[in-house]
């Protein structure tokens, strides 16, 4: 990799619940610029493995080290230099669009008033500034997904976790947070990225990461994946490394179930 900073390793990770193994030992290292596509079916582990670099969920195997500590055993000043954005976050409703980021900057030790003159200034460009003293109870999906992300860049994060981040957004917005996490790759930011949508990973990836039964299964760029398992699209390795090949199958069935005569009618 260079001269490039290891900002995450995850060794030998494991996790279960209730006897169950969802992580079965992940090996990682991810550097400083790099955007992970980090996929896989649904149960494979993502989020686990998510929660776990976060600091949400304890007792796990192995080791996880962020920007070279040890967080099972650091001060948890790492959390400083890290954003999220959650797939399903709860966003306090009450608030306004400006007292929710000030609040989000405050937490992170922000100056107050920078705070609310850099807000206004995100919000403005994510068309958000007519409506940014308005309630979040009162916002779209997609309105409130773009004050979570606004939320998670604030304090300038180095390592930024995304999970399901375009959850709700027209195509206009998804192409704007595409070019962002681009231009912060290329400011030496490094996002980790998870998500279900194919297509989306594999446009804003530079490295793609398949996870199977809590293991990797896939580690590579789109065009390394692509070459090694002869596929041309990012749905069709998955389709083949994880073994579904049953898709068109069941969507066949599912259409001749709905179309037969309803003997009752």
């Amino acid at each position: 990799m260079g001269n490039k900073e290891k900002v995450l390793s995850l060794q030998n990770l494991t996790m279960s619940y209730s006897g169950k193994n969802v992580l079965t030992g992940v090996n990682l290292d991810v550097y400083s610029g790099q955007i992970i596509g980090y996929i896989g079916p649904n149960g494979a582990g993502k989020s686990t493995t998510l929660k776990i670099m976060l600091g949400l969920i304890n007792g796990y195997g192995g080791k996880v080290e962020i920007f070279g500590q040890d967080i099972a055993i650091s001060d948890q000043s790492f959390k400083q230099k890290i954003g999220y954005v959650p797939e399903n976050a709860e966003v306090y409703d009450t608030l306004t669009a400006m007292e929710y980021l000030t609040f989000i900057g405050e937490l992170y030790g922000l100056n107050r008033e920078k705070v609310e003159v850099k807000a206004e200034r995100l919000l403005e460009e994510f068309g958000l500034h007519e409506v940014m003293h308005s309630r979040i109870s009162s916002f779209s999906k997609g309105m409130r997904q773009k004050v979570l992300i606004l939320s998670s860049l604030l304090h300038n994060p180095d390592l930024l976790f995304l999970d399901e981040p375009l959850s709700g957004l027209d195509a206009n917005s998804v192409m704007i947070i595409k070019d962002l996490l681009e231009e912060l790759a290329n400011q030496g930011k490094t996002i980790f990225y998870s998500s279900h949508i194919m297509d989306v990973v594999e446009k804003i990836s530079t490295r793609i990461v398949l996870l199977v039964n809590g293991q990797i299964a896939a580690d590579g760029t789109f065009d390394e994946l692509k070459e090694k398992s002869k596929e041309g699209s990012l749905e069709g390795i998955f389709n083949q490394l994880t073994g579904f090949d049953q898709h068109k199958h069941t969507a066949k069935k599912v259409v001749s179930i709905v179309m037969e005569d309803d003997d009752n009618a």
